[in-house]
């Protein structure tokens, strides 16, 4: 897979992608992240990339002509299979939307900063708008990191034990169970008895009804 980012600060986001699991999804090809500063499509020798916005009002605006620049001249590389626009009004990332992009081989994901992005690059390139949550950053770079690590590690390969994402909470709309490991007594706290049982049947199935009353307790919303 191959995801560009478009941003005005790339260097918020070089150590998301240089360690641990990103990482290593990258140095076995299996991921490529190529991050662009949208200052090199600036409008003038000052690097401007935004404006006042039309009826005034505070903030600035990220302009047309650098957007549509970069994007046409990276498209000219690659075939985009979604160009994604990060944006508190998006639609909310969940492991669904991330399970449907980890099928797709490149993608292109455009930081928002100040009070967004033209509406008219929003409208002729942009083919998805996501949002990590109901708040406002500064910037969409964290949001993008969020995004390509959610996305990445599900690329088959990147996980030591490909099983594991399978089971990751949201997987099967329902929270991951407990989990434990050494020591078996800590501080009169036991493991409990069934997940040293070496009954792999009990063991599932114990599991699975952890995750069911997880969920009631904490996301109810989840099972409807």
């Amino acid at each position: 897979m191959h995801i560009d980012i478009l941003t005005v600060l790339p260097e918020l986001l070089a150590s998301p992608f240089e360690h641990s699991i990103m990482k290593r999804a990258q140095e076995k090809g299996l991921l490529t992240v190529q991050t662009h500063a949208l200052r090199k499509w600036a409008v003038n020798e000052y690097g401007q990339i935004d404006d006042y916005q039309y009826g005034g009002g505070a903030g600035m605006v990220m302009m047309c002509e650098p957007l549509a620049n970069a994007i046409e001249e990276l498209s000219k590389e690659r075939a985009y299979d979604d160009i994604i626009y990060l944006t508190p009004d998006g639609a909310r990332l969940d492991q669904k939307m991330a399970n449907s992009f980890s099928l797709k081989h490149n993608l292109l994901l455009i930081c928002g900063h100040y009070k967004g992005i033209d509406e008219r690059i929003r409208q002729q390139y942009v083919t998805k708008e996501v949002s990590i949550g109901d708040y406002v950053l500064s910037g969409g770079e964290l949001a993008a990191a969020v995004l390509v690590d959610a996305i990445g590690r599900l690329l088959p390969g990147v996980l030591g034990d490909e099983t594991s994402a399978l089971t990751d909470s949201f997987q099967d709309h329902l929270l991951a169970p407990p989990v434990y490991t050494r020591p078996v007594d800590f501080r009169g706290h036991r493991v409990p008895d069934v997940l040293m049982s070496g009954d792999h049947k009990k063991i599932e199935d114990w599991r699975y009804e952890q995750s069911i009353q997880r969920t009631k307790e904490r996301r109810p919303d989840l099972l409807d």
